[in-house]
């Protein structure tokens, strides 16, 4: 990261920077905390702060030369305390352990950095409770793009304040308010400033602690999202039951790519309005509807329309407990989705013995480069049919396959499977673990593996835990490392 440089004696510089400068020319420390003792912050606060703030530095004198250099000198040491450098458009101090003491002078830091478009304040916990000590410096036209402050402790005050700053952010693309669980109170603050924010891209609130009446608020807002593309409201567990009648807005999504619902304990009535609304999101590529498994019995209608949606590149529905008949509309509907990449359908038990009825979909798809299928309860019979579907080359592309946690399978059926891998020529991971309470002897498929993994000329990654090797594979498997010349990991924790 390049050092920002400010030269106050530049004949050429702009009003604008000019500006930027009577700005800065003060004594910031000071002023700071006589606004702290006047002002409170609360929910109907925040715009009075801003308003405040504004006012008095427009009200500022010109400081000396002199002045201008102790004060820049002071806020360009706070940024190399913390390891940073003030650059064009980026500053992340993710994770840099910010202190109380530091928020302050982030304020001010913030200040050198005009044409500041990215800013990343995450895992600081301490943001939690002075988010308006840092952001009271953005005024209308900031040029900030991307604001992350995932996991920062957001108070509901601090949510309440970005509310109203949000407004000015005419340009934010990226809002990442993740893993702050207090701010779901002051959500209708936000909901109102994000109506402000018609460039918005991306949106994550992932765990930020939303109930079912978030579903409605957040609705009343997506009307102005427009040019949303991702949206993620995932592990918030109190969000089930909120979709029911609450997503008329969401149509109006229609760039979106990529929504993420996993683990929202999604309710019947949810999966029904879900079922009318995701089928018209035309240009969704990834669904994320995992660990939901009230889903599994409800979900038929849903699963069946998905082949409405042509660019869907990866399905994640994992955990869902999916029954016979969900299984069966899933298969279905995903022979039509040509385009699909990532298909994860892992600790589905429905799956194991029925892997036929997807036989056509893992024929058809030949962009598929991620298939999950652990703990599925797959048998013999099904990784014999994996076999078969990969000899005929129809899974070249694949890249990532998760077999582990199929305990039932026989010996047989993974000599069959370790005979047939070799034809996955870009496959560059593979897990046959057993489950952590499971070992079992190695069958003389493993020299089959071994041999396969000789015309896999990707391969970097091979799971086999718990898998118990006698000592004449040991020494195969050890003979195999120190010829190899390149790197190949069998993870092989947990070996006997």
């Amino acid at each position: 990261m390049s050092q920002t440089r400010k030269n106050s004696s530049s004949e050429g510089e702009t009003k604008s920077q000019t500006s930027f400068v009577n700005k800065f020319l003060r004594d910031s420390k000071a002023e700071s905390r006589e606004e702290k003792n006047d002002l409170q912050i609360t929910d109907s606060q925040p715009g009075d702060w801003i308003q405040k703030t504004a006012t008095s530095d427009t009200a500022k004198p010109l400081n000396s030369g002199m002045e201008l250099r102790s004060s820049m000198e002071e806020n360009e040491q706070f940024l190399q305390k913390l390891g940073k450098k003030a650059v064009d458009k980026c500053l992340d101090l993710n994770s840099c352990g910010l202190t109380t003491a530091d928020m302050e002078e982030m304020g001010e830091a913030l200040e050198m950095i005009p044409e500041l478009e990215e800013l990343n304040l995450s895992w600081n916990s301490k943001v939690g409770g002075n988010l308006p000590l840092i952001l009271q410096k953005f005024q209308k036209g900031s040029k900030i793009q991307i604001l992350e402050l995932v996991d920062c402790a957001l108070t509901s005050e601090d949510g309440a304040f970005l509310g109203q700053v949000l407004p000015m952010l005419q340009s934010l693309e990226v809002l990442d308010l993740s893993v702050n669980r207090d701010i779901g109170g002051s959500l209708n603050s936000i909901a109102q400033g994000l109506k402000s924010t018609s460039n918005l891209k991306v949106l994550k609130l992932h765990s930020c602690g939303l109930s079912q009446t978030s579903v409605k608020i957040l609705d009343a807002a997506f009307r102005y999202l427009g040019e949303l593309r991702k949206l993620d409201l995932s592990c918030n567990k109190d969000l089930g039951g909120g979709f029911e009648d609450s997503l008329a807005q969401v149509v109006m999504l229609k760039h979106l790519e990529v929504l993420d619902l996993h683990q929202c304990s999604l309710t019947a009535d949810d999966v029904m309005s879900l079922t009318q609304v995701i089928p018209l999101l035309s240009n969704l590529q990834e669904l994320d509807l995992s660990a939901n498994k009230k889903m599994g019995s409800f979900s038929e209608n849903l699963l069946s329309r998905l082949r409405f949606l042509p660019a869907l590149k990866s399905l994640v529905i994992n955990n869902c407990a999916l029954e016979s008949e969900t299984f069966t509309a899933l298969a279905e509907a995903s022979v039509h989705l040509s385009a699909l990449e990532v298909f994860n359908l892992s600790w589905n038990k429905c799956v194991g013995g029925n892997l036929k009825l997807l036989l056509e979909t893992l024929k058809l798809s030949m962009s598929l480069q991620v298939l999950r299928l652990s703990s599925c309860s797959l048998v013999t019979e099904d990784v014999a049919l994996l076999a078969s579907v990969i000899q005929t080359g129809h899974l070249a592309k694949l890249r990532k396959l998760d077999l582990s946690y199929n305990d039932s399978v026989c010996d047989a059926g993974w000599t069959m499977f370790c005979q047939k891998v070799r034809f996955l020529k870009e496959l560059i991971e593979l897990d046959i673990s057993l489950r952590p309470s499971n070992f079992r002897d190695c069958g003389q498929w493993f020299r089959h593996l071994l041999c396969a993994v000789t015309k896999l000329p990707e391969i970097t990654e091979i799971g086999m835990k718990r898998w118990i090797l006698p000592a004449s594979q040991e020494e195969e498997l050890e003979w195999f490392a120190q010829d190899r010349k390149r790197s190949i990991h069998f993870d092989h924790g947990g070996f006997q």
